[in-house]
C-alpha cells in the first residue's frame, strides 16, 4: 500500500522537503501532497475570476479556488502532518488540523515547545505531536513499517 501524506502549514522553511528526503531514505511507501506553497500564486488563485474591488474579496475568491485543492487532497490523505512555524500565525494550518478532526483522518503536529500552550486543542486532537522533521519521519515508518 502507498500511504498518502499531506503536508500542511507553514511555508518559510525546508521542512517539506526534509521529511520527503527522509521518507526517501528509509524507502517508505510514500506520495506527498500539499497546498500550494508559492505565496504570491496563492494570492492569485482566483484572479482568473475577475478584479475585485477591494483586497478582501481578491482573499475571499482566492481562498475558495485554493479550497478545492486543499479539501480534496485533505479528504483523500492517510495522514496530514501539520506544521506550525515560529515566525507568523499559521491559520490556515489550524483549518486543516479542524478539518482533519472533523473527517476523523489521522494528523501529527509539528511546532515548538514555546507554542503548547496556544495550541492545546489543536494537539488534543493530534495523534502525535513532533518538534522536527526527522520525528515525524520516524513516526511515518513506525505507523507504515510496523
Amino acid at each position: 500500500m502507498i500511504w498518502t501524506v499531506y503536508l500542511s502549514g507553514e511555508i518559510h522553511t525546508d521542512w517539506r522537503e526534509q521529511i520527503q528526503a527522509g521518507a526517501e531514505a528509509a524507502g517508505l511507501p510514500v506520495e506527498f501532497t500539499s497546498p500550494v506553497t508559492d505565496h504570491d500564486a496563492s494570492d492569485a488563485a482566483g484572479d482568473m475570476l475577475g478584479v475585485p474591488e477591494s483586497s478582501f474579496w481578491r482573499d475571499h475568491q482566492s481562498s475558495k479556488v485554493n479550497a478545492i485543492r486543499t479539501k480534496t487532497l485533505i479528504e483523500s490523505c492517510d495522514v496530514a502532518i501539520i506544521r506550525f512555524g515560529d515566525k507568523y500565525k499559521q491559520w490556515n494550518a489550524a483549518f486543516d488540523a479542524g478539518f482533519c478532526a472533523a473527517l476523523g483522518t489521522p494528523y501529527i503536529t509539528l511546532h515548538g515547545e514555546d507554542i503548547v500552550h496556544p495550541l492545546k486543542e489543536v494537539d488534543a486532537s493530534a495523534m502525535a505531536w513532533a518538534q522536527t522533521p526527522e520525528q515525524v519521519v520516524e513516526i511515518l515508518k513506525y505507523v507504515i513499517t510496523a
